[in-house]
């Protein structure tokens, strides 16, 4: 992506920090698809230019977009906009592991994909019409040998066009890296509700343990770039033996 495509940034009349509208022209180029995933960013010094501003205010703009896993700074190297890969999912996306702490990447075991109709709850988490095509996809993850997970994700069938189950499950990396690497869509975020449950009868079998055993429902909406909600994913973990845990950082200010 050249330098020149960058237009000069403009101070914000309504008072948005000088920073915030570079990040946002930023994001905008990589939304565009101008520069892709495991794509370089021009220079600091190009990139200050090219917006008219000067290199610490830039690199305040890139500081966001790392904390943000939008951006990877690799030492030696430069920036460069952030891939999926199975380590970055293990430590952004993955929160279970074992009460001595050991956290490693489970073995998905693919249960069921099937074409279905969104209902009201993956509907309202997407943003889109009940009734809508989606994927249902459901999975098993295995930790140390034993079933721990039960995943249910759901997706609009419009924004996966041409996925099939061979697909799926033939994939070389993580789903995120999939969605990322075949559809152009890069998860960033993720907004997680948490409950406690008690196993029905299909968590019981799948996860073996009794009908009314306590679990962790987590309720997942992931959004892409551009703010776009992309799946939904009900996930049932049996906490006998593992925790969910999850590291919280500063939000960018």
């Amino acid at each position: 992506m050249p330098a020149p495509s960058f237009a000069r940034i403009e101070p914000d009349a309504a008072g948005m920090p000088l920073y915030r509208a570079v990040g946002r022209a930023l994001l905008g180029a990589i939304e565009s698809g101008a520069v892709g995933p495991g794509e370089p960013l021009p220079s600091e010094g190009e990139l200050a230019s090219a917006f008219g501003v000067a290199v610490g205010t830039l690199r305040r703009a890139v500081d966001d977009l790392v904390a943000e896993h939008v951006l990877v700074r690799r030492q030696g190297r430069g920036t460069f906009v952030a891939t999926h890969t199975r380590d970055r999912f293990l430590f952004q996306f993955f929160h279970v592991e074992r009460a001595d702490g050991l956290r490693e990447a489970p073995e998905v075991e693919l249960l069921a994909f099937t074409r279905g109709r969104l209902d009201d709850d993956a509907a309202a988490a997407l943003a889109l019409k009940p009734g809508e095509p989606s994927f249902e996809i459901e999975n098993r993850l295995r930790l140390q040998g034993q079933p721990v997970v039960h995943d249910r994700l759901v997706l609009p069938a419009a924004l996966f066009r041409g996925l099939t189950e061979k697909r799926f499950r033939e994939r070389p990396s993580t789903i995120y890296h999939l969605y990322q690497a075949e559809f152009g869509i890069t998860v960033v975020r993720a907004h997680e509700r948490l409950r406690a449950v008690a196993a029905d009868r299909s968590a019981a079998r799948l996860l073996g343990v009794a009908v009314g055993a306590p679990m962790l429902q987590v309720r997942r909406t992931a959004i892409a770039l551009g703010g776009r909600a992309v799946e939904w994913r009900v996930s049932t973990v049996l906490t006998a033996r593992h925790e969910y845990v999850n590291l919280l950082s500063r939000a960018s200010g």
